[in-house]
């Protein structure tokens, strides 16, 4: 029997971060996190591009344009939607979630979500690193796995 499996090796290959500069004071926090677990796991400084955007819900159209690029082997997606008092939330959160999978797909290049969504902002700061891990550097490594898996799928 044939086993595939990615490894978490990321020298050589190149990574974009696409981060959401809206809820700034978590996004910052899981770009520290990501770009941690990329430098950790081979990838140098030089082959991770960081693509600010004003928020979560122009992330897909960003991640599908870096995945036709060709320049990368994954994008990671980074942001925080936090929970208010209006269904603002929800449709950000749903279209968000589904334009980054659909991104994936139709460039055939794997974009990790990273974002977080939380009903408040402690939620949101405990998975950027404060209690609950660091979401960024789960994403990263999803990318890293991810990318190398595809490759052995050439």
């Amino acid at each position: 029997m044939e086993k595939l499996e990615g490894k978490l090796n990321a020298t050589g290959m190149k990574f974009a971060i696409v981060a959401s500069r809206f809820n700034s004071l978590v996004t910052r926090q899981l770009i520290a996190g990501a770009e941690d677990c990329l430098t950790r796991h081979g990838a140098a400084d030089a082959d991770i591009t960081l693509v600010w955007i004003p928020g979560s819900f122009e992330m897909p159209l960003v991640a599908k344009r870096l995945g036709e690029s060709g320049r990368f082997d994954a994008v990671i997606c980074l942001g925080a939607v936090i929970r208010g008092q209006t269904p603002h939330f929800e449709y950000v959160a749903a279209e968000v979630a589904k334009g980054i999978a659909q991104a994936s797909l139709s460039t055939g290049v794997p974009i990790a979500f990273g974002v977080l969504t939380t009903d408040n902002i402690e939620q949101a700061l405990d998975r950027a690193g404060m209690k609950v891990g660091n979401k960024g550097a789960d994403a990263a490594a999803v990318a890293i796995e991810m990318a190398d898996l595809l490759k052995l799928m050439d």
